[in-house]
């Protein structure tokens, strides 16, 4: 039946899917060029999601998330900074590969917790995540200023801290995506440039205030900056689409019944297990080739000044070109920089610093579209719980791979060499699971997904 310009398909009596110019129809979903969303089902009435796309209302939400995501973003891209330095003094004579559990449980858990967080977002208010998160965050700050043994470091950082920040990202990512539609990888992007900023301020604090008022106070600076951020953030960030009344706040693994979700979330496992390798050693390599200490800190400026525009166009290219098929350039990136340019640096200061802003910039991406792959795979009713169930799998990645890094690296009597390819490989091998992802997900032929 034809009404008007817009046919009609009634494929029973009780589901309808309307089929307009510029919509494309995914499972019994029905997502437009323009900026809604139609579905039925028998459990929904009909409804219609008009996303605005813009206006003052969203873009304070896009300003609330990258407020909420500097502190813990910030220091995930801080890692190499605190990776160096705690393990020159307060834990000298640690091995690599035990400090690095430090470090792979904050990245573990700042996504891992996802899969918990996802839910209640979408069945509660999203203060409820927030408030808890932010004094969570600040706290484990203030007692890693304190600490002087590994289990202090684990527990007040890694712990602490990590389960903190799952509960602002994964928040703040899921709310930009109520908000925008046609300009959500552009949107995310922007508040994802949150985590370079955060690194090259965090990074600049430690590496001139630790010599004047020492390493514990410079944390407690990074405390009270993290505190005003997180406060704003509390203020600007809301949802916008009801509670999901019918969603039940626990882990669900139903969703890898759905083969797109289950081959996307494979891909980005693969991308979360190699990008933070370069991210955790950059420094610790470069002191090892000789590089003074503000000479190896400031590779981490230069990787976080790469990851600002790193993380935002590729956005903007994504929502043009999509963002399946940006991943997939930028992963292949990733890895021809590791092997072809960090490998054969052999700590020459020029290529390491050219090494360190292109990484930055290419492995952006790995933050800010990832959850625009996801939203492309899931309702948008379900989007906090499919992101946080993907990020759930995926930091398991980041879990093992810095400890396995740094045990490649304690055993090797060639430096840091079998570590850069272990990374490097990984990245290829990302590549070629975007590749699939996108085919199954999105078909074959080419087109904008």
């Amino acid at each position: 039946m034809i009404e008007g310009d817009h046919p009609t398909v009634r494929p029973s009596a009780v589901q309808t899917i309307s089929v307009q110019e510029g919509k494309f129809i995914v499972g019994i979903m029905t997502i437009q060029s323009t900026n809604k969303l139609s579905r039925t089902d028998n459990d929904a009435p009909t409804d219609e999601i008009d996303y605005p796309d813009g206006g003052f209302k969203a873009w304070m939400v896009v300003v609330g998330a990258w407020c909420a995501m500097v502190p813990p973003m910030g220091l995930l891209n801080t890692l190499a900074v605190l990776q160096a330095w705690i393990s020159e003094n307060e834990l000298e004579g640690t091995s690599e590969s035990k400090s690095g559990w430090i470090f792979s449980c904050y990245a573990f858990f700042i996504t891992a917790c996802g899969a918990q967080v996802g839910p209640v977002f979408d069945a509660y208010d999203i203060k409820l995540l927030l408030l808890p998160g932010s004094i969570g965050l600040v706290a484990s700050l203030i007692f890693m200023s304190f600490s002087t043994e590994f289990y202090h470091f684990l527990l007040s950082f890694g712990v602490l801290g990590g389960i903190s920040a799952s509960l602002l990202f994964n928040p703040s990512l899921s709310a930009i995506g109520h908000w925008f539609c046609k300009r959500r990888a552009f949107a995310t992007g922007l508040a994802c440039s949150a985590g370079g900023i955060g690194g090259i301020i965090f990074s600049i604090i430690i590496l001139y205030l630790t010599p004047r008022i020492g390493f514990p106070w410079a944390i407690r600076v990074v405390a009270f900056l993290s505190l005003g951020l997180l406060i704003i953030a509390n203020i600007f960030l809301r949802k916008r689409i009801p509670h999901n009344k019918k969603a039940k706040a626990y882990i669900d693994f139903g969703l890898f019944r759905d083969v797109n979700f289950s081959v996307t979330v494979a891909a980005i496992f693969l991308v979360e297990f190699a990008v933070f390798i370069p991210y955790t050693y950059l420094c610790s390599y470069a002191l090892s080739y000789g590089f003074s200490s503000r000479e190896a800190y400031l590779l981490n400026v230069l990787l976080n000044a790469g990851a600002i525009p790193g993380r935002v166009l590729p956005g903007y290219i994504a929502d043009r070109f999509g963002a399946f098929n940006t991943m997939i350039v930028t992963a292949l990136s990733c890895g021809a920089f590791i092997l072809g340019l960090w490998l054969i640096a052999d700590g020459d200061h020029a290529r390491v610093m050219a090494f360190s802003v292109l990484f930055g910039f290419w492995s952006g991406a790995a933050i800010s579209l990832s959850p625009v792959c996801i939203s492309r795979v899931c309702r948008i009713e379900d989007y906090g719980k499919s992101n946080g169930m993907a990020y759930f799998v995926a930091s398991f990645g980041a879990l093992v791979g810095i400890p396995i890094a740094g045990a490649l690296l304690d055993g090797s009597e060639d430096g840091y060499r079998n570590l850069i390819i272990f990374a490097g490989g990984f990245y290829m091998i990302a590549s070629i699971a975007f590749c699939i992802a996108r085919g199954v997900a999105g078909g074959l032929k080419p087109a904008l997904f």
